[in-house]
């Protein structure tokens, strides 16, 4: 398999990590805040729009991973590859597109219906 592919399907496995981890995330908050639930964090009692910060979480957690995924696989195949920025932005479409997938069935499977 070429190094470019293995850097994709890394990223295909990595965005589903991160989903996983931002759906986590969410699972283990109200341990830390007895006063929340889980669904308190995704859809407040009152109604009304979720809390932004649930987003930005789960925004923040895919990028770090995609970051510290970047150094990675800059250590590993600088050297295999041409073109160096293909580094960065080989799998990037994938990654983000597995990351959300990932990350909203996770969280209907935990949830179900409101």
């Amino acid at each position: 398999m070429e190094a470019l592919t293995k850097i994709y399907w890394t990223r295909v496995a990595l965005g589903a990590v991160a989903g996983l981890l931002c759906t986590g995330l969410l699972a283990v908050w109200p341990i830390l805040d007895p006063s929340m639930t889980i669904r308190d964090l995704v859809a407040p009692v009152g109604g009304g729009a979720p809390p932004l910060n649930t987003l930005l979480n789960g925004i923040t957690i895919a990028l770090f991973v995609y970051i510290i995924s970047y150094y990675v696989i800059k250590a590993k195949y600088a050297t295999r590859i041409e073109k160096q920025s293909k580094l960065m932005s080989m799998g990037i479409f994938i990654y983000f597109f597995t990351w959300i997938i990932v990350w909203v069935l996770s969280l209907t499977a935990i949830l179900g219906p409101l």
